[in-house]
Formats: C-alpha cells, structure tokens, sequence
C-alpha cells in the first residue's frame, strides 16, 4: 500500500494545519481558497469551503471566495507598458499573452487532471487489491482459526480416548488380578483336598489294621468320603471349566475393546457392560467356591465325627490283630485310591 494518503485525507489534514496557523476567519478562508485551486486543482465553491472550515456564517465564504476570483483575475491580467506602443496596442498584446498564458495553464491543467486521473485509477485499483487480500487475509483467517478449533477437539477427543483406553486397562489387570486370585485360591484348595485325602488313607490304614469288625465300616465310610471327594473335584473341574471360560471371555472382551478403542471407542459402553458382567461372574464364582469350601468344612467335620468315635473303640483291639491282618488292610487302603 502506498504511503500517500487520499486527496480527502492529505485535504483535511491541510485545513487541520491552516486552522492551527490561521485563526482568524476570513484569512483561513482565504488560505483554504488558495490551497483547493493551486494545491488540489479544485474549484473552490462557498459551499465546500463551508463544509470544510465550519465557521462563520455562510455569507463569509462567499465574500471570501468573491475576492479571491477578483484578485486572481487581476493577478491574471497582463499589462504590457511600453512608451512607442499605442495603449489599444498594449491592451491587445496583452490579452494576447493572457490568452497564451491561459491556454497554457488550461493544457497544464488537462494535464495534471490527466495524471491525477491515472494516479487516482492507481490509487483505486491498488485499494481493491488491498481489499481483496484482506478479505483473503480474513478468509484465511476465519479457516485457520475452524482447523485450529477442529485440531483442538481432535485434541480433547484423544484425551478423553487415552482416559477411557486406561480405564478399560485398569478394568482389565483387575480382572486378570482376580483370575489369578481365584486360581491360587483353586490351586491351594487342591493341596487341602490333596492332603485331606492323604490323612484320610492314613487314619483308614490305621482303622483297618485295628479290626476286622470295623473294616466294613470304615471301607462304606470310605466310599461316602471317596464320593464326596469325587463330587468335590468335579466341582472344582467345572469350577475350572467356568474359569476359563471366564478367561475366554475376558479375551474375547479385551479384542474387542482393542477393536472398539481403534474405531475411537464408539462402543465403549457395551465394554462397560460386558466389564460388569465378568464382575458379577466373579461375585458368583466368590459364592460358589464360598459354598464350596463351606461344603469341604462340613465333609471334614462329618469325617471326623465319624472317625473319632471308632477310634476309641478300637484300641483294645490293636493288640489282638494278627501280623496278615495289616497287610491285608494296606491292600484294601491302596485300592480305593484309584478312583481319586
């Protein structure tokens, strides 16, 4: 953009310094005259000096102006004095420079109109061109700033993403942390039912040896145990079956919530759900094993009841076993084990 300003501006900015130095009225009428015609190349009329200068009252531009175009036409005129020239001959050679000087100001005039014409058709289209760029400017303004809106709820979308990615995580080690539990749990079970059955064979082995009276008693009551024993480990096989078909599930839900997470979660509800889900199987899991244990406490105690009684009553007769009676009882106290 150039840095001359407008003709209305550069004009204003005049009359604002021709204020300053001016003060009286008449005068800054004068040097307001003096500045449209010589400076500007206007013509000056009362009613622009008016609007320009705003003071006095109307009838002062009009005087001012009136004096103005009489003494530029006296200034004008050309007085050609010479003593061998007749005065009708002076007054003709200098019309005759007047008009000279006249045609020559008018054509320096068409001119300067000319230029200040080209200047201004400059001045108008390098003003388009600034305001084309700056309602390019603005446009792109107005898209970088939705991008900039767009990236920053690209941003906050991540981020709700990254939280709901580490929730499910957490939910997921939790679970896994629970299987674990529940499997050391399982596996600690096993080696109570494990040594419950060794003890049993043992306290068998000795009842056995004691007398032959008490060999079909504790054989049925053998059966019973070996029955509940086997009850119990199909319960704690289908107890493992449901873990892992647990486990299954639990990876089945963590694929899909791989999946769901890539297509940005649009699903994450239902992982929520199948989450609670897995937790209520696990509070059922808690609940059966729970009645499983309960159930374990009571065979022990039923197996000791049973056991302790017969044990008193038997040992008058330990003494009165014969040497093949033992022996027998050991190969009797081998053969239920396979069941087991």
């Amino acid at each position: 953009m150039s840095d001359v300003l407008p003709d209305e501006a550069r004009l204003a900015a005049e009359i604002d310094r021709l204020k300053t130095e001016f003060p009286k009225t008449r005068e800054l009428y004068r040097e307001v005259c003096t500045l449209l015609f010589f400076r500007f190349g206007l013509t000056p009329t009362a009613n622009r000096l008016y609007q320009l200068v705003k003071r006095g009252s109307m009838s002062t531009p009009t005087a001012v102006l009136g004096e103005f175009w009489t003494e530029l036409r006296e200034k004008s005129r050309v007085r050609i004095e010479h003593p061998d020239l007749p005065a009708d001959l002076q007054a003709a050679a200098g019309d005759l420079v007047a008009t000279l000087w006249t045609r020559s100001t008018a054509s320096a005039q068409g001119a300067l109109d000319t230029l200040r014409a080209e200047v201004e058709a400059e001045r108008v289209a390098a003003q388009n061109t600034v305001t084309s760029m700056q309602g390019e400017l603005g446009r792109t303004e107005t898209a970088l700033e939705q991008r900039t809106g767009a990236l920053l709820a690209a941003q906050v979308r991540i981020q709700e993403l990254e939280q709901g990615q580490a929730a499910g995580e957490a939910t997921r080690r939790a679970l896994e942390a629970e299987i674990a539990r529940l499997q050391d749990e399982n596996a600690a079970r096993d080696r109570s039912l494990a040594q419950a059955r060794a003890d049993f064979s043992d306290e068998l082995g000795k009842l056995r040896a004691s007398a032959a009276l008490a060999e079909e008693r504790l054989r049925a009551a053998e059966k019973r145990a070996l029955l509940e024993i086997e009850r119990e480990r199909v319960a704690s096989a289908r107890l493992q079956k449901e873990l892992d078909t647990m486990t299954r599930r639990t990876e089945q839900g963590e694929a899909r919530h791989r999946s769901e997470l890539q297509a940005l979660q649009a699903q994450l509800a239902d992982a929520r759900h199948q989450a609670g889900v897995l937790e209520g199987s696990l509070v059922a899991v808690r609940d059966a094993s729970a009645g499983y244990a309960r159930e374990l406490g009571l065979l022990r105690q039923q197996m000791t009841g049973a056991v302790a009684p017969r044990t008193a009553g038997r040992k008058g007769a330990l003494v009165k076993v014969s040497a093949g009676k033992p022996a027998r009882a050991a190969r009797k106290a081998a053969s239920p084990k396979k069941p087991g």
